[in-house]
This record gives structure tokens, sequence and C-alpha cells, in this order.
């Protein structure tokens, strides 16, 4: 008897299954069995306290505990043991950029679903906001595989609801939604200005990646002639000549200048950096990056 056809639903969570063995897999090997986690975060929370002893540092006295005259008392910390993981993807009309079934919006869904699953295997707390220049979808932080599920659902039968950006206005949502110090992994083409402010914040206060999604037209426009080019965000059509060298010349800085404006805020702050190509197979990349985080404790 032969065994009903998978629904389209299973069929995406078995891809998704696929993707993250491999990057398990990866992980594992290239740690030689040492991997503990892809959400291996640097939380600290308090722990207990102790006497005081030379060489302690004097801002970790607890003073409260001190002054009951028992003798001088420091605060130890421990690393937190349950991390909760935020992902931040923007779902504005530039993400539908890129091949069919490949565009830049279709890798940033995967790349949520793979860690979601991750997540939910390592159970750590995972929750998803999805923006535009609004909120498009939130679900809490939660465990477990059926939370998993649900967000993978929710996030692939998305339709967002605006067309625009406004990733300064995802961060500020995000930073009002988090009450702890979270793992946060910003995913956009940042075809944006005016968030910088915003970004500083969450590096600041949480332990932040930022994954930038590309795709190959987006700095080599082919050489058409004059044709009529839409703007996904703003709905207008213009006509250029993409074969005039001026117009490349300008596609190719506009490109170069966003990919760099995104990558020296980064490193100015010291935040994890991760340009995505929409034609490439991402999952080395996101292997070598969680390898990097382990090994430095969670924190370039």
């Amino acid at each position: 008897m032969n065994s009903p056809a998978a629904t389209p639903f299973q069929q995406l969570v078995r891809k998704l299954r696929q993707m993250e063995i491999r990057i398990l897999k990866a992980v594992d090997a290239q740690l030689q069995g040492d991997f503990h986690s892809v959400f291996k975060g640097t939380g600290l929370e308090f722990d207990d306290v102790r006497l005081y002893q030379y060489g302690d540092e004097v801002r970790a006295i607890d003073w409260a505990v001190s002054s009951k005259g028992h003798g001088t008392f420091v605060k130890t910390y421990k690393e937190e043991r349950e991390q909760s993981v935020l992902l931040l993807l923007d779902v504005s009309a530039s993400q539908r950029v890129g091949a069919e079934g490949r565009r830049k919006l279709d890798v940033g869904r995967e790349i949520c679903g793979v860690l979601a699953l991750s997540a939910a295997r390592q159970d750590a707390q995972l929750g998803i906001l999805a923006f535009s220049d609004q909120k498009e979808l939130y679900l809490a932080p939660g465990k477990g595989v059926r939370h998993a599920y649900a967000l993978i659902k929710q996030l692939f039968a998305l339709e967002p609801r605006s067309r625009h950006t406004a990733v300064a206005a995802g961060i500020k949502q995000a930073l009002g939604l988090l009450k702890r110090r979270s793992i946060v992994l910003l995913i956009s083409d940042f075809i944006d200005a005016n968030y910088e402010r915003e970004l500083t914040m969450l590096a600041r206060k949480h332990d932040l990646v930022v994954l930038q999604l590309l795709d190959k037209r987006e700095r080599e426009f082919p050489p058409l002639g004059i044709v009529p080019l839409h703007d996904q965000e703003s709905g207008r059509t213009v006509w250029v000549n993409t074969s005039s060298e001026a117009f490349r010349a300008r596609y190719r800085a506009t490109y170069e200048q966003n990919r760099e404006q995104i990558g020296q805020i980064c490193r100015r702050h010291r935040t994890e950096y991760l340009s995505i190509a929409t034609n490439t197979d991402y999952l080395p990349q996101l292997v070598n990056l969680f390898r990097r985080r382990n090994q430095r404790g969670g924190r370039a």
C-alpha cells in the first residue's frame, strides 16, 4: 500500500530538517566533538556570593550583603543556561528580488526555519518578529518542536501588508519586546537609511548577529537597453537605459555603498556580520559563523 503524498508543508519541514542536520554535523565535525550549541551566548546570571579574596574587583562587591557585618562578600556569576533568541526578519518588498524560489525573502525564511528547528533540538527559547515599516508577524519566544512548526507555518504563510522598509522601526519594536538580554539575529538587505542609532542600541543591549541578504542582480544589472524598471517599494515605474555606462556605474556604486555601510557599522560595534548571496549555498557560511561564536564564547 502506497503512503499518501507529503503535503507542501511536510516537504518544507523535511527540507529544513535536512539543512539543520547538515549544519549540526558540519559544526560538530569542525569542532571535533566540542560543539555545545548553535545558540551559545554571552549572557551571565547571578549565582551566589562568597567572601572577598585578594585580587577580586571592587565593583564585584555585594554591598548589601557586606553591610550586615559578617565580612566583605563579592557576587559570583554563571553562564545563562537558558538562551532566549529572537529572529528579526525584514519582509519588505525589496526582499522579493531574486530568482523564483531563491529570492532574498525565500532565503531569509529558510534560515529562520532552520534556526527554529535547531532551537527546538537544543531546548532554546526562540521567537520571531517580521517587519516592513510596521509589525507584520510576532511570535513570542517559546520552546519545543510544536512551537518551531507553528513559527515555520506562520512565517511561510505570511503575506506582508506593507511594501515599505523601516529597519529602525523594526529594531525599536524588538527593543520594546525584549525584556532580558537575548541573542538577536537581524536578517535584512539593509536597503534603507538612518538606522545606525537603533542598531547601536540593539548591539549594546543584546548579543547581536547581522545577516545581510544580497542578490547578484543588485550588483550587475544586465544591459537590456532602454527598459521600464519597477520599484517594489514605491510602486513607481521609470524608464532607464540599462546599457548606459553611467547607469551601470551608479548601480554598482549603490550596491557597494549599501554593503560597506552595514559592514562598517558592525565592525564599529564589534557585532558579528555575515553577507549571504541568494545564489550560493549559505549553509557553510552559517556553519563558520556558529563555529566562530562557540570558539569566541559567543561574541566577536
